[in-house]
């Protein structure tokens, strides 16, 4: 018997770092994502193979599955993290992986590990359809983190996401405006670790309800916007107010000042994914800085 779940990837486009104390974010799925087949036997082993975009095993770990001691990896510490996500799902479900029985689990990704779009949230909500649990919970027990990446794995349209009273609100919105052919999404050649990212936001002092304040007004701000010079005015305003907490230059002021529209830093500052504004000529002026990968708005966005 064979399982099949796939979740959707991931992008933060408003509200990084304030996200997690309240503040109303924007986010969007994306057409990357990633898939878990599951298949029973009869080993009494699960049998783990993860496959990157080009179906090249990345790893491979094999657990007892009565007690999920881990029996061989390739990656210990993966491994290790791993077996934490699979005994807090028991947690959620005490008759999850009860059955006596073995199993085969490949992962499949769909983009390269080092996009950032969501290794790890997807498999978090691939497992939590498996064991048919609560994918916010299964997060908030074994990590930390807002949990607007699961919310973009579960839908298909831009969403605005928010926490209160530790309770996820989720709506899909239509953003829309018609200026969506100039905007572009560049990889900026390094994968930024979100922890760490979170770690220097928990160190700053400022005022927080301040800034939740004004990060949710930006986000329904930029999710009605319809004119493309109030937006870039509203993506640097919200760069601005982030980089004061951070004590950080924001990007566009950093390595791209010479470029003709704006640039806004998405998720953990620093890597992954940066969103320009731009016209035509936006990936070739991304390109000839050795940015290759640049892609448009409609190629990455459900």
């Amino acid at each position: 018997m064979t399982k099949k779940f796939y979740s959707n990837g991931k992008l933060l486009l408003t509200g990084e770092y304030g996200v997690l104390d309240g503040a109303l974010a924007l986010a969007v799925p994306t057409r990357y994502g990633q898939s878990l087949v599951v298949t029973q036997n009869t080993t009494k082993k699960i049998v783990w193979k993860s496959f990157d975009h080009q179906s090249k095993i990345w790893f491979e770990a094999l657990f007892d599955s009565n007690t999920l001691e881990i029996v061989s990896s390739t990656d210990r510490q993966i491994a290790e993290t791993l077996q934490k996500i699979v005994i807090e799902a028991q947690k959620l479900n005490t008759s999850f992986l009860s059955e006596n029985v073995g199993y085969e689990i490949n992962t499949y990704l769909d983009f390269p590990r080092d996009w950032g779009l969501g290794s790890s949230s997807t498999l978090i909500n691939n497992l939590a359809q498996w064991a048919e649990i609560n994918p916010f919970s299964l997060l908030w027990n074994a990590f930390t983190g807002s949990g607007y990446d699961i919310a973009c794995a579960q839908h298909n349209k831009p969403i605005t996401y928010q926490v209160l009273e530790k309770k996820p609100l989720v709506t899909e919105v239509p953003f829309t405006p018609n200026f969506l052919d100039a905007i572009y999404f560049i990889h900026l050649n390094t994968k930024q670790n979100s922890r760490e990212g979170i770690n220097t936001y928990r160190k700053a002092a400022f005022d927080t309800q301040t800034f939740i304040s004004k990060i949710t007004s930006l986000t329904n701000e930029i999710c009605s916007c319809k004119n493309i010079d109030l937006f870039k005015q509203l993506m640097f305003a919200h760069e601005a107010l982030v980089g004061a907490v951070l004590h950080k230059t924001p990007i566009q002021q950093e390595r791209f000042s010479d470029f003709n529209g704006a640039i806004k830093s998405l998720g953990a500052w620093g890597g992954d994914f940066i969103m320009a504004v731009g016209d035509k000529n936006t990936p070739g002026y991304f390109k000839d800085k050795g940015y290759t990968t640049v892609l448009p708005y409609t190629e990455m966005v459900l």
